[in-house]
Formats: C-alpha cells, structure tokens, sequence
C-alpha cells in the first residue's frame, strides 16, 4: 500500500498480509502463549529485537500486530501497542513517564477512572495530581512545577464535552520537557491527528468505535520517535496484553469505521438539533454545535463528529429524569459506547478545578445506527413523561 494512501483505503487494507497467510486476506486468530525457536542460537537472534520479533504470547502474535499496524496507519503513530482495555492503555501511557516525587497534570474534565488512577493508584506511590481547566489553553504553563512530567489531556471531555486547545498545550508543556499524553477515543483516531498537533503519546479505548459492536474490550496506545521504546518497556513490565479474539474482532470493526462513524454523526447531529429545540432541554453539550465550550476548537482542529454528546435539561425532580430514561425503548441503560445501539447515560461529573452543579440534570446519549426519526421519537414521549 503507498504511504500517501488515503485514510479509508488505510482503513480497508492496512495490517492485510495476504501473501504471508497462504492468501488469506483477514489475519487468523493466533491464540499463543509458548514460541517454539527451534534452537539456541535462533531464540538468542529473536530475543535480539523482541519488538519486532515473535517470542512469547504475552508479547504478541501475528493477530495482535495486525491489528496494531491498522491503527499506526490511521493515527500516523510510528508504533502503536494493544492492550486489554482503554484504561490499560491509559495507565501504561502514564507509568512510562513518572515515578516518586513526580507531579502530572489532569483535565477536570476527564474520565472518571483516569482520576482514580491518580488519587487511588499514583497517590500511594508518591506520584502528585493537578486538575486543571480543560479550557485553559496556553495559560496551562502557569500549572507547571519543575517535577511535572505528564500533562494528561482528553479532547472532548467524557461528559461534558469541552474541547482543549491541544497544540497550545503541547506548545507550553514541550517548552518545559513535559509529555503530553492524550486520550483520542471521541474522535477514534480518525477525526483528530494527534501527533499534527503536538501529543506525545495517543491512547484510546478502542473498545469503543474500533470494535464497534459492544462485545470486545480493547485499548491501544500509539506514539512517535523517542516515546516508542519508553511505553514498550513500561507494557512489558506491566503485562497488559490484549486478548487475541478481542485483536481480530477490533481489525474486523476497523475496516467498516469509516462508514459506521459517518452514520453516527449524521444521526447524532440530527438528534442534538431537534434536542436543542425542545423546551425542557437547557443546553446541548456537542462539539459540533456553537453551545458546546471549545467549539471554535473542535472546527479548528477536528474533520468530524461522532454519536456521543450531553444533554443538560431544565430542573426537574429526580423521579422525573428517572422516568424519561427508565421509559425509552431504543436506547440501552448502560456504559461504554461506540456500538451500532444507542445508549443513554445519567452523568456523575466530578470536578476539582471548575464547577459542574448539574448532575441531577444531564445525561449523556450516544446515538446509534438506528432510524434516527424513530429515536426522536422515542426521546419525544420521554420529554412527555418528563412533564407529567
């Protein structure tokens, strides 16, 4: 495949090795754990260069490398690793770069597991956490200690869907030696160029649109010159292997990416437009839309949207919000996202640096590949319930 290939013959072809698989055009699962080198002297050449060389399962295998090359294609990563979840991947990512007495900053805006990992995992080991604005751009160096190391961003925010300033950070945090490490799981690698704009080191949960069907776990974290060989040290000491039936089923999702993510954002906005319309809803939280912080950003910066976004409604008691989403018949109660099916999601946004007072208010949807006139149908008689 030529390098200037465009990013859906990427999608299609990149990791598809057919002349190394007897003609097979989508890579085998290889469940592996012992290499057989066949002599001394062979396993001493392969444990030269284990990174690019097969000598345990835990290291990868044909399947998991597959999948890996795909997703280095699509985020222009030099090397991308696979792991076992998109929290695995963020862990990885961080324990590269600090150790005891380091200091890492965090967006307030980011996933909720990310701030358990600082105050419940790098507290214990001496490791110090700031939350900053996510919408504080260049003035982010007056964060800076001289023992930061990491500043953690995630573009746009899992709930509230803020978009950062992300090469004004990387700017600030690379004048002073600090990484910037990213979680690009909203924008799927696909609408948003991370190493373009400055991140050191991109991770995702590809769990969500890469696999695209609710039923892998997965995550990934890719990078560039220098930072290849600390984050594959960091994963070999940690062991966070991806699964190889969760490796074939996330290559599998990669070659439809592209048209699944065009019909996610195509309802989604769809919904969020008529959303922004009704009376009982305040605001819509949608990179996409001018109401949404960063907006003007995420023009700048992003070729795209996708079907996850916030819904701040007007006050209304707690049983009636329980009511507008115990209702809904197209849309699943549950966690995760970037499946075909909608999903809906009450909020539980902590803050440390700003302020979000709404909780009891908002909701997050993620809108699937559904009819998207039957959805606003089904969100139309929860608004009624909501009123009764």
């Amino acid at each position: 495949m030529r390098k200037d290939a465009k990013r859906d013959t990427k999608l299609a072809h990149s990791g598809s090795h057919p002349e190394d698989q007897s003609g097979i055009v989508n890579p085998p699962v290889y469940h592996a754990s012992t290499v057989d080198y066949g002599t001394v002297a062979n396993m001493q050449e392969l444990r030269t260069d284990p990174n690019n060389n097969f000598v345990y399962g835990r290291w990868g295998t044909p399947t998991s490398k597959a999948f890996e090359e795909a997703v280095a294609e699509l985020e222009g990563a030099d090397r991308t690793v696979a792991v076992g979840s998109g929290l695995a991947a963020i862990t990885t990512a961080m324990l590269a770069y600090v150790g005891t007495g380091d200091h890492v900053l965090v967006c307030d805006s980011a996933y909720t597991p990310t701030r358990n990992l600082s105050e419940n995992f790098f507290k214990r080991f001496g490791v110090e956490t700031t939350y900053y604005d996510p919408l504080i751009g260049a003035s982010i160096a007056e964060q800076f200690q001289d023992k930061t190391k990491v500043i953690y961003v995630e573009s746009p925010g899992s709930h509230t869907f803020e978009i950062q300033d992300i090469p004004a950070i990387a700017e600030a945090a690379h004048k002073a030696g600090i990484k910037v490490v990213m979680d690009n799981t909203w924008a799927a690698g696909f609408f948003f160029k991370p190493f373009d704009h400055g991140v050191d080191v991109s991770v995702q949960a590809a769990t969500k649109y890469y696999v695209g069907h609710s039923d892998a776990m997965v995550g990934t974290v890719s990078m560039c010159g220098d930072n290849v060989q600390p984050v594959i040290d960091c994963l070999r000491v940690l062991g966070n292997n991806i699964a190889p039936d969760d490796a074939y089923l996330a290559l599998r999702g990669m070659r439809t990416l592209s048209v699944r993510l065009k019909r996610h954002e195509k309802n989604a906005l769809k919904v969020a437009d008529w959303l922004a319309s009704q009376s009982e809803i305040d605001r819509v939280l949608h990179p996409a839309l001018p109401s949404c912080p960063g907006h003007d950003l995420w023009q700048r910066d992003f070729s795209g949207s996708n079907g996850l976004f916030g819904v701040v409604f007007k006050p209304a008691s707690e049983a009636s919000m329980h009511s507008f989403i115990d209702g809904l018949e197209l849309f699943s109660l549950g966690g995760s996202w970037g499946g075909y099916e909608s999903l809906v999601l009450p909020t539980n946004v902590t803050r440390t640096a700003t302020k979000w007072i709404e909780n009891a208010q908002s909701i997050r949807f993620h809108i699937g590949l559904e009819d998207p006139d039957d959805l606003i149908e089904d969100i139309a008689a929860g608004l009624k319930r909501l009123a009764d």
